[in-house]
């Protein structure tokens, strides 16, 4: 079957509404960079273990040095929840801030998100499922990740869980983007391997996802182009010498320029596939993904194998032990092997997974958002052949 037609100059409405400042240490301009913003009161959203390794201090030291009256709300889980922005929402109500500031990865970042959607909006999370359903300004933000994976900080996006339903919904509006995306490699060195691992695996599928989805267009492939360049160099090092800078910055790096990617161009049906995991069986999202992308790629290859075609020739001259002509079946084989590397499942099986359930899994997977922007339309059906193939 032939790719789809697709012209370097596909029409797209492109604005990069997110300044990126990079660098070693640079969480310590934190302060600076929210005094330009004009912040007098700033709420940071933070999570437990960001807060022990000592990054949160650090970002409210700064932020204090620089004049600014700071509150913290810590309370963020892993997938936040409903639950988790209204608790969040109850501290910026209490302190009227000027700016939020999401510190961690992106459980922290789409928290803030979420909880800027609600106290300049109003509402229930409910309300903005979906895009452009804010209608008032929102308040200034500044992401600081200290994973490398989402790119929540460069994409205008919260994936907020409903906490009764635990449905996945995809918040999106423009007023959301942050200010600013503050990447600073040093605060990555601290992850513990498997969140290395994990939001790795995520960052490779955002920039592979973006690549060959129906969206795509001349400024998104620049974008995923170079993510994948960065992550699948990188991310072997990072696994191996969890102190390299360079490394990380690249990690670091790499994540972002595939948010943007995916601010351009969208995702596909890795990711639908992987949300019914996540909140049927508490299944990590990055390990849900790390067991899905492989087969997803074969499955597209059928379509859009030259596409795939093109980022093997891309990366040959990298150091990633992908050969140039092996394709999408190169690029399958990498994935599974580094995720196996990185100590990941690779079956669902492995994750308990009861095959009877496969095919409500398929259902719920056709019915994510995600699905439409895939470059080969899948069926339920479809679906839960690659879910039995994963098994």
């Amino acid at each position: 079957m032939p790719a789809p037609s697709h012209s370097r100059t596909s029409a797209f409405d492109f604005q990069l509404r997110t300044r990126i400042v990079y660098g070693p240490g640079k969480l310590d301009s934190l302060g600076s960079l929210a005094g330009e913003l004009g912040a007098r009161r700033a709420v940071v959203v933070t999570d437990p273990g960001v807060a022990a390794a000592g990054h949160t201090e650090r970002g409210l030291r700064s932020l204090r040095d620089a004049g600014i009256e700071t509150h913290c709300f810590d309370g963020v889980c892993e997938n936040p929840s409903t639950r988790e922005v209204n608790a969040g929402l109850q501290i910026a109500k209490r302190y009227d801030p000027e700016l939020i500031v999401g510190l961690g990865g992106g459980s922290a970042m789409d928290c803030a998100k979420g909880i800027n959607f609600l106290y300049t909006n109003g509402g229930k999370m409910q309300d903005y499922w979906g895009v452009g359903k804010a209608l008032k300004p929102m308040l200034p933000m500044i992401a600081v990740p200290t994973t490398a994976g989402t790119g929540s900080e460069s994409q205008s996006f919260a994936l907020i869980s409903d906490e009764k339903t635990h449905a996945k919904m995809a918040c999106g509006d423009k007023k959301a983007s942050c200010r600013i995306a503050l990447l600073d490699p040093t605060i990555t060195v601290t992850q513990p391997r498997a969140v290395t691992a994990l939001t790795g695996v995520d960052a490779m599928a955002h920039a592979l996802e973006t690549y060959v989805s129906k969206p795509r267009n001349t400024m998104s492939l620049t974008y995923s182009r170079e993510a994948w360049c960065l992550l699948s160099e990188y991310f072997s090092t990072v696994l191996d010498e969890p102190d390299d800078l360079e490394a990380r910055g690249a990690m670091q790096i790499g994540a972002c320029v595939a948010g943007l990617a995916i601010e351009n161009s969208m995702l596909g049906i890795t990711h639908a596939l992987a949300n019914p995991l996540t909140a049927t069986y508490g299944i990590v999202h990055g390990q849900a993904i790390g067991i899905m992308l492989p087969h997803v790629i074969r499955f597209n290859a059928e379509r859009v194998s030259s596409w795939y075609d093109e980022l093997t020739r891309t990366t040959a001259s990298r150091n990633t032990g992908i050969s140039a002509d092996s394709g999408a079946e190169g690029i399958s084989d990498f994935i599974s092997n580094i995720a196996a590397k990185a100590g990941l499942m690779t079956r669902l099986s492995d994750c308990q997974v009861d095959e009877s359930r496969l095919p409500d899994l398929a259902e719920s997977a056709a019915q994510q958002w995600t699905a439409q922007f895939n470059p080969r339309e899948s069926t339920a059906e479809q679906l839960l052949k690659l879910y039995q193939q994963a098994m």
